[in-house]
């Protein structure tokens, strides 16, 4: 593989720091991530910036989360953006997700499952059935079962969400930590080669590589252990 299954999260303070991270990486990586805080503060001119001149996928993480109406006329918004990936939460329901899906029929939704930061002691206070690798399931099987077409989960269900779902959902996992890194506010880890061997498409990865004295060559070292991984196992 050319690009490595990377989407690195450009969670940065300004503009112009996501736009030189995105430069450093894209020789790298498949994808770059927009979040939340990032597409508030700048609008859809973000994604132009972190783009550049590169064919680099941009996945454009938002989290609609709101009645079908509202979401469709969301997605309807930024489609012209042409992002490779949406996300939705999949606790926003069936007909929720549908709308997404109908909206940007050139973009993949990704259903939201449970977010990585959660584990078994928060899913009981906020009053869902767990244990967290249960939810997780349920709520892709929903999220598959109303039409979309990838689904975000730790790399800790990603084996048992692919064996739920089959070959042809991509399956996006954050909470990635190459060996060595701290976890931060992530509370289901795992490696990047074990995300992969579990099953997962595209791994989300944000300060071990931002937050590198060179981000550009952090990359490129993920990338290449990745590239290691994937000639030992195929």
């Amino acid at each position: 593989m050319t690009d490595a299954p990377i989407a690195v999260a450009l969670d940065a303070p300004d503009l112009e720091t996501a736009a030189r991270w995105a430069t450093l990486v894209t020789p790298h990586v498949s994808t770059v991530k927009v979040g939340l805080e990032l597409y508030l503060r700048y609008g859809p001119d973000v994604v132009a910036s972190v783009r550049g001149a590169s064919r680099v996928q941009v996945f454009l993480d938002l989290k609609l989360h709101d009645i079908p109406a509202t979401v469709r006329g969301a997605a309807r918004a930024v489609a012209r953006l042409k992002p490779a990936y949406l996300t939705v939460h999949a606790a926003g329901g069936p007909a929720m997700i549908r709308e997404a899906v109908q909206a940007v029929p050139a973009t993949k939704i990704a259903a939201v499952t449970v977010l990585t930061s959660l584990g078994d002691a928060d899913l009981t206070a906020l009053g869902l059935a767990g244990p967290a690798p249960d939810a997780v399931r349920r709520l892709a099987v929903l999220a598959v079962e109303a039409g979309a077409q990838a689904l975000v989960c730790s790399p800790q269900e990603a084996a048992a969400v692919r064996a739920e779902v089959g070959p042809d959902i991509t399956l996006i996992t954050p909470g990635i930590r190459p060996a060595g890194s701290g976890n931060q506010d992530q509370a289901r880890v795992a490696t990047p080669e074990a995300a992969l061997a579990a099953g997962a498409d595209l791994l989300v990865i944000g300060r071990p590589i931002t937050g590198a004295p060179d981000p550009g060559a952090a990359a490129a070292a993920i990338a290449a252990a990745l590239r290691r991984t994937s000639a030992g196992t195929g």
